[in-house]
């Protein structure tokens, strides 16, 4: 053989083993995930539904765990997948020919951001639906009792659903882009079809990140004041302690005599309710017993970093509208080939990456805790060891929609120079100037006007509570005040 086929053949074996190292490492990341997930659903789920007399649902229920232990895994790994690529990408920077890091590279972050919109599309097209139809399915009528009478039923029902979705797309495409050439691109089912059904998905989500995300950023502050120790002067714990204990007493006593009282009681709960005060008396009794330390230096720093990340969130939203307006490489795009470790996608460099990367944490969090405080789907919040199969399904397929669309949000914002990459920067949306300028307005707006709103109201409460004036008697306002000549008689 010449020498030429020897270059040949060893390129080709370097790129097999380039390969055969990226599956290896995408594999265990993804393991890592869905452990984590797993452990994480089984402290929610209901035990009576894995443990019932019929062995055939409880075996249902676990394969629908499972899929949703899949789901929650690639919703996660959506969260982690910008972030990632940001630090990578500075890595790379800061050591470029480090021996130890030579398995970080441009393919790798590429590969793994095709995964995740793979994976998305996998879960939120196919896995889930199957979870919820093979909960509620029975078998057909006739047919023999079993799971995979359950999964017959649960297959057609899907390709119903499928022949549905892709009947209301069409009907949406005829509508959006009435021409054959677009007709006849959805039969490219996976090079057209599911990108674009993710891409109404995944504008689904960013305007869904859009009302929670304000929402959240107003909440972040009184979910840290509950789980915090505030100084005595905005807290007083001695007094509810106290009202604690009367209450608790007043349901025992209630409990041990109930002909005392001429209405019928629900023992349950009754009972329900006395755990609950117990539970959080023995709160109570943690907090009390915290250090001056803690008490008067962890809530305050608490609050201003959640205030200094929340405006510096507005900041550069507020900064990024002004470059849309100047500079046309402001707008979101995407990146076909993953170039790391030559230029820093931060002014700041390194420091500027790791603020990028807290701020993209910070608003994905108040995103989770802004959707579950809303009142449309509080419903659906988790419960320790009480959530129903349903209800997991649920906030799978919540979570992933959020977590999916957080790449494009956080590049939307303009959070982020990092550009997308796959098929996460061809939603044919991003280039309208009008909506991305319209978003961060709105962003904007909406998050200032909710923090307003609850810092007046907040610090109100507090000043009233903190001079005791929540204790003074106030007038009723349903009732008329006396006049002044009945107050003379």
């Amino acid at each position: 053989m010449e020498a030429a086929d020897y270059e040949v053949l060893s390129v080709r074996e370097q790129l097999f083993h380039e390969r055969v190292r990226e599956c290896i490492i995408s594999t265990l990341l993804f393991a890592t995930l869905y452990l984590l997930c797993h452990i994480f659903l089984t402290r929610f789920k209901k035990p009576a539904e894995f443990t019932t007399v019929d062995d055939e649902d409880a075996t249902v229920n676990k394969i629908a765990l499972e899929l949703c232990t899949f789901t929650l895994a690639v919703a996660l790994g959506a969260v982690l997948l910008l972030p990632f690529s940001i630090i990578s990408n500075e890595v790379l920077l800061s050591l470029p020919r480090n021996y130890y890091i030579q398995w970080l590279n441009g393919s790798l972050i590429h590969g793994l951001w095709n995964l995740v919109f793979l994976f998305s599309n996998l879960s939120l097209i196919f896995l889930m639906p199957f979870a919820y139809f093979f909960t509620e399915s029975e078998g057909f009528a006739g047919s023999r009792k079993g799971v995979l009478g359950r999964v017959y039923e649960t297959v057609v029902m899907l390709m119903l659903l499928t022949l549905l979705v892709l009947g209301m797309v069409w009907v949406a495409l005829a509508i959006v882009d009435n021409n054959k050439a677009s007709r006849e691109s959805l039969y490219d089912f996976w090079e057209y079809y599911l990108p674009y059904l993710y891409s109404c998905i995944s504008f689904l989500g960013v305007l869904l990140l859009l009302v929670c995300t304000p929402l959240g950023l107003a909440r972040m502050f009184s979910v840290t004041g509950k789980l915090l120790v505030k100084p005595r002067l905005l807290e007083d714990l001695e007094e509810q302690l106290y009202c604690s204990a009367f209450e608790e007493a007043a349901l025992t006593r209630r409990i041990c005599n109930p002909t005392s009282c001429w209405l019928p009681l629900d023992m349950e709960l009754l009972h329900r309710q006395v755990l609950a005060l117990q539970t959080q008396r023995v709160l109570l009794e943690k907090r009390r017993k915290a250090s001056a330390w803690q008490r008067n230096l962890g809530y305050p720093l608490a609050m201003l970093c959640l205030l200094v990340l929340t405006g510096l969130s507005v900041l550069i939203v507020a900064i990024h509208i002004l470059e849309l307006l100047i500079d046309e490489a402001a707008m979101p795009r995407g990146m076909q080939g993953a170039s790391l470790g030559q230029v820093s996608f931060s002014k700041l460099g390194s420091f500027g990456a790791v603020i990028q990367v807290v701020l993209i944490f910070y608003l994905m969090v108040s995103s989770v805790v802004g959707f579950y405080s809303s009142p449309l789907f509080r419903s659906l919040r988790p419960r320790w060891h009480d959530t129903t199969m349903t209800q997991i399904i649920g906030n799978c397929v919540c979570l992933l929609v959020l977590s999916s669309a957080l790449p494009v949000f956080s590049r939307t914002l303009g959070l982020t120079r990092f550009d997308l990459l796959g098929d996460f920067g061809r939603f044919n949306w991003l280039g309208n100037f009008y909506i991305v300028f319209l978003y961060n307005a709105a962003f904007a707006g909406l998050t200032t006007l909710c923090l307003v709103k609850t810092f007046t109201a907040a610090v109100r409460a507090e000043l009233i509570r903190a001079f005791g004036l929540d204790r003074l008697p106030l007038p009723v306002s349903g009732f008329p005040r006396a006049s002044r000549k009945t107050q003379h008689q």
